[in-house]
Formats: structure tokens, sequence, C-alpha cells
């Protein structure tokens, strides 16, 4: 098993029961547990449509066997099923789930890019990142 990152996001209907379902589905994918949490923080949308509600983020400790591709699979099914539809680019959104690391490996195609190559430019990714690590 491997030692993964991941970033939770929300913005849109009750944030934290939405975050905390995420992580419940997240336990439940095979071969993958959940070892921590980070404190939820509040930050204001970046980019995407103006005046949207405030994120409530978060990030999570992982340990998986599963390979890059299928933990995405995973992680888009449970958006899938809590709500999350297909809008404009950095738009609302009731979860968001991103691979922030994949233990030290490089993922970079088509479907998935890790380091999550945005990380290291959101302190709303950063500050509860640094609480899991």
């Amino acid at each position: 098993m491997v030692t993964c990152y991941l970033g939770l996001g929300a913005n849109l209907g009750n944030r934290h029961s939405a975050i905390r379902n995420a992580v419940t589905e997240i336990s439940r994918i095979p071969k993958t547990r959940v070892l921590k949490l980070s404190h939820l923080i509040k930050t204001k949308a970046l980019g995407g449509p103006k005046d949207q509600p405030d994120f409530l983020n978060a990030a999570l400790k992982i340990k998986t066997a599963l390979t890059p591709l299928e933990l995405l699979d995973n992680l888009k099914t449970i958006e899938k099923k809590l709500g999350r539809k297909k809008t404009v680019r950095w738009g609302p959104r009731a979860i968001d789930l991103d691979i922030l690391f994949y233990s030290n490996r490089v993922v970079n195609n088509k479907r998935l890019k890790v380091p999550h190559p945005r990380v290291f430019e959101r302190l709303f990714v950063l500050k509860p990142l640094i609480e899991v690590i």
C-alpha cells in the first residue's frame, strides 16, 4: 500500500455534510484506508464565476493499493454519487475530490496529473495538507 494525499472541497449545499460523506465513501473504497482528516477551512472561491459561495476545504491522508487511475475512477464515482455536476471550469460544486500526491510518483497523462499541478499555488490546499502530513 502507498500513502496518498487528497484534497476535498465543497461550496454548494451542506458543505460539512458533503465532506463528511465523501470521507465515509472514500473509506469504503476497496484496498484503501483513511488515516487522517484535517480540520475544515473556509475560503473564498478562486477563479470561475463571480459571487460563488465560500468553499470548505480539507485534506485527507489515505493508504491504498489501487493504481493512481483506479483511485481517480473511484473518486469520480464518489463525486457523482454526492451530486457533483459538470459545469463551468472552477465553478461551484457539491464536492470536489483531488489526488494531490500519490506516494512519490509522478503521473502525467490526459486524465490525471500528480502531483496536482496547482497544489503549491493554493493556500486552501496547503494549510490543511500540512495537518495530515
